[in-house]
């Protein structure tokens, strides 16, 4: 074992994703610390605050390829965190008459928080590429299969005809909700951390606010109405929202998974050389890429609470909490888009047995029209009577082995109701569909593909 599979050089490759990995790597938080220590200092030189030559010093020394990562490691060891020895050398970088003017009324958390939302807008973006993603490969395979017919399942036995297409219209309508409530949250997030040592500004006097709006405006960030030093509401959201997002995920996987059953074998992930295969079974083609969306998906959901305890500070900067978000956050985006990131090629390229689909109809005996043929007799002879007869006429077609619609043909009661032609019809599949087509038309007409 590993200590974090997640982050390791091979098991890496089925957890996570490099993408997200990069936005959330240490490097890219130290640059994103270091971004927030030039814009405020750019920002406070435009106000007249602190010198322009000073501001034009800092930003050119804010590269993290310049710091010193193993004394920063000692410092951040001593300190607790990493910022105290950041702006320590940032401001030796800068030059001594430049570097006193660094993180000019600042705080810790002002830096670590702003950093973490500028990851985090990445972070989001590259959630929100791949989701549109996802929707086009669903919207796709739902257009498709429209007319696809095959089982609907309850309690993993077959219940009514469905169609394919309306299956992949039920994944695809939650995913719709899930890009619309990332963009719901985004403003909520996305926004300037800047109160200094508790919340108020007071090191910049009246300064103080317009540093933060000009700061905000330098990052491209929302300005809060007030510092949200102990206010985690909106980062406990998008943990929340990647909880959810995982269980979205890990439903089609679920259903591909069953689908990909040897007894069932409607539908597969598709195929590569190696893929899915066997150290001892050479006919084994397992469902890998749904078992790793699922596994990332309940990996992220049970962080979440883990998030949601980190909401709680006390007074106006907690001792803690900030620590135990900072062990959760990470690891419930990376999880999130490594489901999804798995699921992508799946959507994408996933291999649909349409004639095995109807195969297994078949091969139930026309059992699953037993509703329909109930309700094409009763208006004839009243849906307690046509509920008894089409029991009678199942448990006949099961001890007989025959279809239904011969166990039908052999009750005098159906066929005093109905003739040939009509127990044909009601025992077609095809014809017991309801409003399918036009919900998964709905859908797709959601989706605006």
């Amino acid at each position: 074992m590993t200590v974090n599979p997640a982050d390791a050089p091979v098991f890496g490759a089925v957890y996570g994703s490099d993408a997200m990995r990069a936005i959330l790597s240490e490097r890219a938080s130290l640059a994103a610390m270091l971004a927030f220590e030039a814009a405020l200092a750019r920002a406070e030189a435009r106000l007249g605050i602190i010198p322009a030559g000073a501001a034009a010093a800092i930003a050119a020394a804010a590269d993290p390829d310049r710091l010193d990562l193993p004394v920063l490691a000692r410092a951040t060891a001593a300190m607790g965190f990493p910022t105290v020895g950041l702006v320590k050398q940032l401001s030796a970088l800068a030059g001594a008459e430049a570097g006193r003017w660094t993180h000019w009324g600042a705080t810790t958390q002002d830096v670590l928080d702003t950093a973490l939302v500028l990851q985090l807008r990445e972070a989001v973006a590259l959630l929100a590429t791949d989701l549109d993603r996802l929707v086009a490969a669903l919207a796709a395979l739902a257009r498709a299969h429209r007319g696809t017919v095959m089982a609907g399942r309850t309690h993993a036995q077959q219940a009514l005809p469905i169609t394919f297409g309306y299956k992949v219209a039920l994944w695809l309508d939650p995913v719709l909700t899930m890009r619309e409530r990332l963009a719901q949250l985004r403003p909520r997030l996305l926004k300037l951390q800047f109160g200094g040592a508790v919340g108020t500004l007071a090191s910049l006097g009246a300064d103080g606010p317009r540093v933060a709006a000009e700061l905000a405006r330098e990052l491209d960030l929302a300005l809060p109405a007030i510092a949200w030093h102990v206010a985690r509401d909106s980062i406990a959201e998008l943990g929340c929202w990647c909880g959810m997002l995982g269980g979205t995920l890990a439903k089609p996987a679920t259903d591909i998974l069953l689908l990909m059953q040897s007894e069932v074998a409607e539908a597969a992930e598709p195929a590569a050389p190696g893929k899915g295969g066997s150290s001892t079974m050479p006919q084994k083609r397992n469902p890998i890429g749904c078992e790793y969306v699922i596994a990332q998906a309940r990996g992220a959901q049970a962080l979440v609470p883990q998030l949601l305890n980190a909401m709680v500070h006390e007074h106006e900067r907690g001792a803690g909490p900030m620590q135990l978000e900072q062990l959760a956050l990470g690891q419930v985006l990376l999880l999130t888009h490594g489901a999804l990131a798995t699921l992508l090629p799946i959507a994408e390229g996933l291999e649909v047995d349409a004639a095995r689909m109807r195969r297994n109809l078949d091969d139930g005996g026309g059992l699953i029209m037993s509703e329909a043929v109930m309700m094409g007799l009763a208006p004839r002879l009243g849906r307690g009577v046509a509920h008894e007869v089409v029991h009678h006429a199942v448990q006949a077609a099961l001890a007989g082995g025959i279809h239904l619609r011969d166990a039908l043909a052999r009750d005098g009661r159906v066929t005093a109701a109905l003739d040939g032609d009509a127990i044909a019809r009601l025992t077609d599949p095809a014809g017991y569909l309801g409003a399918a087509g036009e919900f998964c038309d709905a859908v797709l007409a959601r989706a605006g593909l």
